[in-house]
């Protein structure tokens, strides 16, 4: 398994920042597989409320025949600032290093 290395990869953060959901390089590809492993099997993921529409954080359990455990977090109505929420949170479960950053898409930068 590929340990993380803040110093390392941080330059991996500004690239999935601007393009969240697409093609992404093999170093951010080997970023997000770490991120995405949990050991607990207690991964936080998007739940689609509306196809195409409306995005909700929620935690899946452990044991995959329990439901998903909903946040009481904002509805985001933009999958790309959805998707980085979701990076923020498992970088800082990783690293314990805060992502302070907005979103900014491609088009912002």
């Amino acid at each position: 398994m590929y340990r993380i290395n803040p110093e390392t990869d941080q330059q991996f953060v500004e690239e999935f920042r601007r393009l969240p959901v697409g093609r992404h390089s093999p170093g951010l590809m080997r970023l997000l597989n770490a991120l995405r492993y949990d050991p607990s099997g207690r991964q936080i993921v998007l739940f689609c409320r509306k196809p195409f529409a409306e995005w909700q954080i929620a935690e899946m359990p452990a044991n995959r025949l329990d439901p998903l455990v909903l946040e009481d977090s904002p509805i985001f109505t933009n999958r790309d600032e959805a998707e980085w929420e979701i990076f923020r949170r498992r970088w800082f479960k990783a690293t314990g290093q805060h992502l302070n950053q907005p979103f900014r898409s491609a088009d912002e930068a």
